[in-house]
C-alpha cells in the first residue's frame, strides 16, 4: 500500500495556483504509476495526471495545460502544480496508484480544494 498523505488545498481564487503534494510510504513507482485523483461534490471520483516510472505524463483533458504532475523519489514525495484555477476545480484531490484504485482502504483522506469565482 501506499499508505498517501495529502496535503496543499484551500481557498483559492479563480485564476490562482496552489501546489498539492501526496507523502507516500516506501518507493512511489514500486506500482510504476502514480496519479492524482479528485471528486467533486456529487460526482464521481476522476484521474486528472499520472506519470510513469519512465516520466511520461497524461493529463484529462479539463486540466491539461494547467497542471503538472511531478515527483521527487528521494522524498517519496508526488506534487500537482495546479495554475488558473476555476470553480471547476473544486473538489477533494487524492493520490494513489492506479493499480490499487479499486481497493477502498488504499486511499488517503485527500486535500481540499475550493476554487471561489
Amino acid at each position: 500500500q501506499l499508505q498517501p498523505v495529502e496535503s496543499g488545498g484551500g481557498l483559492v481564487q479563480s485564476g490562482g495556483s496552489l501546489r498539492l503534494s501526496c507523502a507516500a510510504s516506501g518507493s512511489i513507482f514500486r506500482f510504476n504509476t502514480i496519479g492524482w485523483y479528485r471528486q467533486a461534490p456529487g460526482k464521481q471520483r476522476e484521474l486528472v495526471a499520472r506519470i510513469t516510472y519512465g516520466g511520461g505524463t497524461h493529463y484529462a483533458d479539463s486540466v491539461k495545460g494547467r497542471f503538472t504532475i511531478s515527483t521527487d523519489n528521494a522524498k517519496n514525495t508526488v506534487y500537482l502544480q495546479m495554475n488558473s484555477l476555476n470553480p471547476e476545480d473544486t473538489a477533494v484531490y487524492y493520490c494513489n496508484a492506479p493499480v490499487l484504485s479499486g481497493a477502498d482502504d488504499s486511499w488517503g483522506q485527500g486535500t481540499q480544494v475550493i476554487v471561489s469565482s
